[in-house]
Parts: C-alpha cells; sequence; structure tokens
C-alpha cells in the first residue's frame, strides 16, 4: 500500500475510534448518565437496563480505544458492528434510512466501515502490524463480520423482549 493509503487507513481508524469513545462517554457521562440509558434500553426492550448501559459503555470506550491503539483490530470492528446492528434493529429501523427522521443511515455507515476497516486492516502505524498480529482480508472481514452478527444475536436472544402490541378491543353495537 501506498504511503497515502496508510494515511487514509490510520484516518479511518482513529475517527472510528474517536467517534465510539465518545459514543460510549455519552452513555456514560451524558445527560441522562447511566440512569437515562437504562431507561432508554429498557424502552426497546431489552432487560436489565442498567447492565445493557454498562456493557454498552464498556464495548464503545473499549472497542474505540483498541481502533485508535490499532490493537485487536477485526476484533474491535466485531463490537462496533455489534453496537451499530443492536441500535439499527432496535432504535433506527422504524424510522427509516435517513438520519434526519432517527433512521438507520448513520449506523449502518459506521457498521460498514468498520466492516471494510477490518477487510482491509489497521495499517502499519498500529500495534496489529507492530506486533505481527494483524489479521487482514477475508478473514479479517469474517471475524468482524461474524463476531458482531453473532454476539448481536446472541444479545437479543438473552436480553430482548419486546412489549407485546396491544389487543384492539372489540366494538359491540
Amino acid at each position: 500500500m501506498s504511503d497515502a493509503d496508510m494515511f487514509a487507513l490510520l484516518l479511518v481508524r482513529l475517527v472510528l475510534g474517536a467517534v465510539m469513545i465518545a459514543h460510549g462517554w455519552n452513555h456514560w457521562r451524558g445527560g441522562g448518565r447511566i440512569a437515562g440509558t437504562a431507561r432508554w434500553f429498557t424502552g426497546l426492550g431489552l432487560r436489565h437496563g442498567t447492565l445493557q448501559a454498562w456493557l454498552s459503555v464498556l464495548t464503545e470506550i473499549g472497542a474505540g480505544t483498541l481502533l485508535v491503539l490499532g490493537l485487536f483490530t477485526p476484533l474491535a470492528c466485531a463490537a462496533v458492528v455489534s453496537v451499530m446492528l443492536v441500535a439499527g434493529l432496535l432504535a433506527h429501523r422504524p424510522n427509516g434510512f435517513f438520519v434526519f427522521k432517527e433512521g438507520y443511515e448513520y449506523v449502518l455507515t459506521l457498521a460498514v466501515v468498520a466492516l471494510a476497516l477490518a477487510v482491509l486492516g489497521p495499517g502499519d502505524v498500529s500495534v496489529d502490524e507492530a506486533a505481527d498480529i494483524a489479521v487482514t482480508g477475508w478473514a479479517g472481514g469474517g471475524v468482524a463480520l461474524g463476531v458482531g452478527v453473532v454476539a448481536t444475536a446472541g444479545l437479543l436472544a438473552v436480553c430482548w423482549r419486546p412489549k407485546p402490541a396491544p389487543v384492539a378491543e372489540e366494538v359491540h353495537s
């Protein structure tokens, strides 16, 4: 890869990592803090809202930190894919595509960027490369997509209990 390609990978990795750290920080220390995040998750149909909030914070800040370092990049990307899948499926899918209508446009973009980064690898300026443990190409993408989808499916199977749709009352004349 050229120097420009390496710079582009570094830029994508750093920005995606910073976005994830900021997202996790906001869930932890932002407006509603953990209690507000827990209420929001519970409102989406997830059980154990406080636990979900803390797991989200740890996952987002952890994945973001790993991305900034370029360490275990496919697994960090898997975490991003999983978080964005959960957000997309539970919070944004019912609203359609566009982000200005609270749709899934933004979370889809972050998930695809993470998947592309897992395929391309962290670049030369990374701990993965320095330690000679970089997993790239189809293997890196497979890890990111596979672990991300399995983690999402596991979370939803264990913790998602949506409220049943209200039953319309019959009107008798």
